[in-house]
């Protein structure tokens, strides 16, 4: 199974399973892994935090049962993602990203970053953190800062949370470039938001290690020629 700890010799390609096929999503999962893909990235939506609700922990399950090798990185676009570690860990997740919004820096009586990050360790888990597109680069210095030699991933989402097929918003490059400067070796850094062949070179050089495609990959009717297409992109 991959090792997110390790630095990458080439920017990693998350496919993005919620623009998967939900009647046929085994089926889309193993043709994404077995066409190039190296991990499977999961949103996980309650209809507060982001405008939409997607998938829970069984969904995971059932993705597990039939990829057990598979990498799953699951992001939590959720109000209380502490309520959901231990069940999403025992669903098979090998990541959980939780959003700084959520957390005590950016809303009274928000989640405690440290001790969350520590649940999901024990949990089995990666931890990672997550910063949406209006959040500055001090939210970024100030919420995620502190913790990232805890943290296994960040992601830059380059959209706002919600739906796939929204189109890229350059002005969050500034955030992988700090992440760049700042992170050790054991970090990632990953987008995740209208990235394609046009926008992946700019988000590559900007620092950006972990590229999540979600209709660029399961949008494309030859999916294999699609994934050839973004690796030479993300060179």
């Amino acid at each position: 199974m991959l090792d997110i700890t390790h630095p990458p010799t080439r920017p990693l390609l998350a496919a993005s399973i919620l623009s998967a096929d939900f009647g046929a999503m085994a089926e889309d999962c193993k043709d994404a892994i077995n066409k190039g893909a190296d991990l499977l990235h999961v949103d996980i939506m309650d209809g507060h935090f982001a405008p939409n609700l997607t998938m829970g922990a069984d969904m995971l399950r059932g993705v597990r049962r039939h990829l057990p090798d598979a990498f799953l990185d699951v992001h939590l676009m959720v109000e209380r993602p502490g309520d959901y570690v231990e069940s999403f860990a025992r669903a098979g997740a090998n990541l959980f990203s939780f959003h700084v919004e959520v957390c005590e820096s950016m809303r009274p009586g928000g989640e405690d970053p440290g001790e969350l990050i520590k649940r999901i360790r024990d949990a089995g888990m990666h931890p990672g953190m997550v910063i949406n597109p209006p959040s500055t680069i001090q939210h970024l210095e100030q919420g995620i800062g502190p913790y990232l030699d805890n943290l296994a991933l960040v992601l830059v989402m380059s959209v706002n949370p919600g739906f796939s097929g929204q189109k890229f918003m350059p002005e969050v490059l500034d955030k992988a470039r700090w992440l760049k400067e700042h992170v050790g070796p054991g970090t990632r850094i990953e987008m995740d938001g209208g990235l394609n062949t046009d926008t992946l070179p700019s988000a590559v050089a900007a620092g950006v290690d972990v590229t999540v495609t979600a209709t660029a990959l399961f949008g494309e009717p030859d999916r294999a020629q699609a994934i050839k297409n973004i690796r030479v992109a993300s060179i």
